[in-house]
């Protein structure tokens, strides 16, 4: 009876593993780059807890996630996956959670910030609540919440009356522009 036990144990085990491992790929995969699928994915956190039945993994205590030059860091990540096991959506909350990754070798690496980012598989839309902010290349967009869909490279930004939305846009390199003494 008691190896039995042990042999279902080590089954429910492996299954536990088996989920946290495949939930943390499809986790970082869908903010990854191409490019960044390729490399070894690193994922500490002082907890994780994974739910068979409602496809639930959760990851707490200082989580930092990493692949290739993307990385996420925040106090917990739950990820929710539909029926078919494929993630739903992807929920980072902390104080704040931020994400940074190399978009291209022509553009530096884009940072973002907030107390909570939300990534929904389905529509490629991530959402940045909370004191949000993103960072690229000297330019900058800050907001109460900040929407961008990785599919149209659309963003919106919300703001309020004690927090508007602010834009840095770093003057053009690249361009010269008469002046008015010209």
């Amino acid at each position: 009876m008691h190896q039995i036990l042990n042999s279902t144990s080590r089954s429910t085990f492996l299954k536990q593993v088996t989920g946290f491992t495949a939930v943390a790929i499809l986790s970082v995969s869908a903010f990854a780059l191409p490019s960044d699928r390729n490399q070894p994915i690193s994922l500490v956190a002082d907890k994780a807890t994974y739910n068979d039945k409602t496809g639930i993994t959760t990851y707490t205590g200082n989580v930092v996630i990493e692949q290739g030059t993307m990385k996420l860091q925040a106090d917990s990540i739950v990820a929710q996956l539909n029926s078919k096991r494929e993630i739903q959506t992807i929920t980072a909350n902390g104080r704040p959670s931020k994400f940074q990754q190399q978009i291209s070798a022509e553009k530096g690496v884009a940072r973002g910030e907030a107390q909570k980012i939300i990534y929904n598989a389905d529509s490629g839309i991530i959402t940045l609540t909370g004191n949000a902010y993103l960072f690229q290349d000297g330019a900058s967009i800050r907001g109460n919440s900040l929407k961008y869909s990785m599919n149209k490279g659309d963003i919106e930004a919300q703001g309020s009356s004690s927090n508007r939305v602010q834009l840095i846009i770093p003057p053009s390199s690249s361009k010269s522009f008469p002046g008015a003494r010209d």
